[in-house]
């Protein structure tokens, strides 16, 4: 598997991906992303990635540094985190074990600055699932809160405890 950044080629199937049924139940108001007007957007606080697993894309993320991202969506918040947002885009893909590969590289390339402290993600309330999966890869809640009108439960990996890297997990 690799990462690599969406380019604006990549709108079409991103665009398709947020309308799938698994997608739209787990993201809340942030089903309606602009994927045409900020993939080819380039940013200092955010990458915009496409996981690919033998050529073939898989699923995309996004990582973000709260502290300087512009809507303020994280509210006030410490310097040196990251936060990522993850989907696998076709639900046949679900359950194959991609996600934790996307998490294991992403997780590598946020703590690759020696500043990163922590990474935070933020599933819905109601999506019980991606919390057993954040919580296997070590995540712990740290609290509930409301994102807009999304009700959602703020996980936090600190770099004391994160699981081992992708590369060290082959």
């Amino acid at each position: 598997m690799r990462l690599r950044p969406a380019v604006p080629a990549d709108v079409p199937l991103l665009q398709h991906w947020s309308a799938q049924p698994h997608i739209v139940a787990a993201s809340g108001d942030f089903n309606e992303f602009d994927w045409q007007g900020e993939v080819p957007r380039r940013v200092g606080w955010r990458e915009i990635l496409i996981a690919e697993s033998d050529g073939w894309p898989i699923g995309v993320m996004q990582i973000i540094d709260p502290a300087r991202e512009e809507t303020h969506y994280w509210g006030d918040c410490e310097e040196n985190l990251r936060a990522i947002d993850i989907w696998i885009g076709e639900a046949a893909d679900l359950g194959k074990g991609y996600g934790t590969q996307m998490m294991r590289l992403a997780l590598d390339r946020c703590f690759a600055n020696p500043a990163v402290k922590a990474v935070l993600v933020d599933p819905l309330a109601s999506n019980t699932r991606a919390h057993r999966f954040y919580e296997r890869l070590g995540f712990v809640a740290a609290e509930r809160r409301m994102f807009g009108t999304d009700d959602c439960v703020v996980y936090r990996l600190d770099r004391a405890v994160r699981l081992p890297s992708a590369s060290a997990a082959r």
